[in-house]
């Protein structure tokens, strides 16, 4: 019962509007002291020692610094804008380009908030000024946004390799298939939507001279930087490099791209160190009061409580997956993936273990089901990313409209990798 309040207090202060790092960590210090005395306080800084010299965790900035690279270096925009010339001429050929850029990006970045923005920017008007629907419109740049939850590499595979105890290659190999096969069904979706509803996604007029030349632009724009993204991912998957070496790889790889485009300079340097660091800043703090939450919660009992409710849930294996995701979906209403990933997923990962589940794939599906807590109204960041650079004649009640048919086409995929489990070992 002393855990329970623990996390129902947190809950109540969030709801306040109280910052989260310093919920958990001010809650696990009330408790801590109260329950437990200042003899609990002696590991606290050997827990913070080993966050701080984590191998896996130095990814983290450096994979933040290469998206940031890339993206005010105009290099994630200019390729949006190519393949936008290259699909354009079909029925919903925009909404297919914006998927492919929102994977590259994906890929590239690994952050969702600028992979939506970005697009918004550039994709939405686009497709505005082209008659496009707005309902498909906002919700395809909603989506393909948040493929950054689920395609490598990923910060939340990054997270959920240090939280499991799985080396993230293993991580980054699992989840391309799932990725690869939500951006098909999104793909399928905007043609067969385009198919029988023609005026909602009509083809683009050719402008832009021959068909030669918008190929070989698009090949000198997309050419550079999916060779930096296999190069970085691909030395991972195959075991040449760990995550971290990859990320610094990835990193210079993205600023002799920017300098080779003409688009580096020093104060973009500057700029982009200093929104690494306090993207940077806010993951380690969110971590740090995590940390100290996880270890008051299992000291004041919270892990046996959770294994004695373990024999009354229905289902057994099945059951406790469903109810873990449907608590995972509640919870992304309310808190980010970094939360979620250090202090949620502690608490259950021994019941993993007692019920003889695959740690490897109930990552997958953790990250899966974020990704459609990202996506779903009335609080999913996505949401909230895209109507802040979306044009007045843009609603919210269109944003919300538009993202519910890919919330259930991400749930599908949900289905498919639980029901299927093969399709995280097939690379």
């Amino acid at each position: 019962m002393i855990a329970l309040s623990m996390f129902l207090v947190c809950l109540i202060m969030l709801a306040f509007g109280f910052p989260v790092a310093f919920t958990f960590g001010g809650v696990a210090l009330f408790y801590g002291l109260y329950f437990e005395g200042l003899h609990l306080f002696l590991m606290v800084a050997e827990r913070m020692h080993s966050i701080m010299t984590s191998v896996t965790l130095m990814a983290v900035p450096l994979f933040i610094f290469m998206g940031l690279i890339l993206e005010k270096s105009g290099i994630a925009e200019s390729m949006l804008e190519s393949m936008g010339s290259l699909f354009g001429r079909i029925r919903g050929g925009l909404a297919v380009s914006t998927v492919i850029v929102g994977m590259l990006l994906a890929a590239a970045t690994g952050v969702v908030g600028a992979s939506v923005i970005t697009m918004g920017l550039i994709a939405l008007p686009i497709m505005l000024k082209y008659g496009y629907d707005k309902r498909l419109a906002t919700g395809v740049i909603c989506a393909s946004g948040t493929l950054g939850q689920i395609i490598p590499p990923s910060i939340v595979l990054i997270i959920m390799g240090d939280v499991l105890q799985r080396p993230v290659g293993s991580f980054f190999r699992a989840a391309l298939v799932p990725g690869l096969l939500l951006v098909v069904i999104y793909i399928i979706y905007c043609l067969i939507l385009a198919w029988f509803r023609k005026e909602a996604a009509p083809p683009i007029p050719n402008k832009s001279g021959s068909l030669i030349k918008q190929y070989w632009h698009a090949f000198k724009t997309i050419i550079p930087a999916l060779s930096l993204v296999i190069i970085v991912l691909g030395t991972v998957i195959i075991g040449i490099a760990t995550p971290t070496e990859s990320a610094a790889m990835g990193s210079v790889g993205a600023i002799i791209l920017a300098m080779l485009n003409g688009k580096f300079k020093i104060s973009m340097l500057h700029q982009v160190a200093m929104e690494t660091t306090k993207i940077t800043t806010m993951v380690f703090t969110i971590l740090a009061g995590a940390t100290f939450f996880s270890m008051v919660f299992t000291y004041t009992g919270g892990d046996e409580a959770a294994e004695l409710l373990l024999p009354h849930l229905p289902g057994g294996k099945w059951g406790f997956i469903l109810l873990m995701m449907l608590i995972i979906f509640l919870l992304g209403f309310f808190l980010d993936f970094v939360e979620i990933a250090y202090i949620f997923i502690p608490m259950i990962t021994p019941l993993l273990i007692k019920l003889g589940i695959d740690p490897l794939w109930f990552g997958i599906l953790v990250a899966l089901n974020l990704q459609t807590s990202f996506l779903t109204p009335p609080v999913g960041f996505s949401l909230f990313y895209l109507r802040g650079v979306a044009p007045p004649s843009i609603t919210t009640l269109d944003i919300y409209r538009g993202v519910i048919p890919f919330i259930l086409l991400q749930i599908l995929t949900l289905a498919l990798v639980a029901l299927y489990p093969g399709l995280i070992k097939l690379v």
